[in-house]
């Protein structure tokens, strides 16, 4: 994640304000089909949530006052002419976030980013063999120099 679209700035207001009021698990699952919309992400959304049931209501206040700091630190981390190869591997639905890493990657040559089709945020596990294979390729690539 680079940058926070509107969709997701409006999210993270969205969930600060329901914590309050709503169970932290309830705001989670409403942000994982917000995220993961599709019947494709089905699989990626249940990891989302079973992991998101193990974290308690007090983690999930503490990672939401670090989301009121996000937006300043990815401004600083794209404005960086980075040197070292750097490898971002998106599902073509990720509709979140994706643009803004094209745009950072047209900026930075020594970057790389792989668009996986047919999938959402997680592409790591719904297109987990073609990831895995992306990743190996760069790292090889990187090593023989």
């Amino acid at each position: 994640i680079l940058k926070l679209n509107v969709i997701s700035q409006l999210l993270i207001r969205l969930g600060y304000v329901l914590h309050r009021v709503l169970p932290y698990m309830t705001i989670y699952k409403l942000f994982a089909m917000i995220i993961l919309p599709r019947e494709n992400h089905r699989d990626s959304r249940n990891i989302f949530i079973r992991e998101a049931k193990k974290l308690y209501r007090k983690e999930f206040i503490r990672w939401y006052r670090l989301t009121s700091d996000v937006n300043s630190i990815l401004r600083s981390y794209r404005q960086m002419k980075l040197e070292t190869p750097l490898l971002f591997v998106m599902g073509q639905e990720d509709y979140m976030f994706l643009s803004s890493v094209k745009v950072f990657v047209r900026k930075n040559l020594s970057s790389k980013l792989s668009v996986i089709p047919d999938c959402g945020h997680i592409v790591n596990v719904e297109s987990a063999d073609l990831f895995n294979a992306i990743c190996l390729d760069f790292l090889t690539k990187i090593k023989k120099g």
